[in-house]
């Protein structure tokens, strides 16, 4: 756990002629090279969807019970959120790694369609006003 704060610190802002943005392909190769130093093999990618699944479950968990309606148990107090968002980033990086997909092009694809095609529809939207 301590690597995976020490991970999410490590994905640092670089200046761009765009925006500011994360590079995520630096953080692919960190965990490419935590795999092959300390993990010996990527999970296969069934197993890694399963685990990628129980994480944004455990994040679910700790949303609804500390900011939605239900109650928080005593034991999921210490819970730490950034903890937990981080293991479903690592997760999500072991997919992309093993898949060979670029995250870095694709989240810079889906935040410039999203920013062509939403900027309007967001600002314009009564209900966030």
């Amino acid at each position: 756990m301590v690597f995976l704060c020490q991970f999410l610190i490590h994905l640092s802002y670089q200046n761009s002629k765009k925006r500011n943005k994360m590079n995520i392909q630096n953080a692919q190769l960190d965990v490419d090279n935590w795999i092959k130093n300390h993990g010996v093999r990527y999970f296969n990618e069934l197993t890694n969807m399963a685990q990628l699944t129980e994480e944004v479950g455990e994040v679910a968990r700790i949303i609804a019970r500390r900011y939605g309606e239900q109650s928080e148990k005593e034991s999921d107090k210490n819970k730490d959120l950034g903890e937990e968002l981080a293991d479903v980033v690592f997760v999500v990086l072991c997919l992309a790694n093993q898949t060979g997909i670029n995250l870095q092009a694709a989240f810079d694809k889906k935040l410039d369609l999203k920013t062509n095609r939403d900027h309007d529809r967001h600002q314009n939207n009564e209900k966030l006003k």
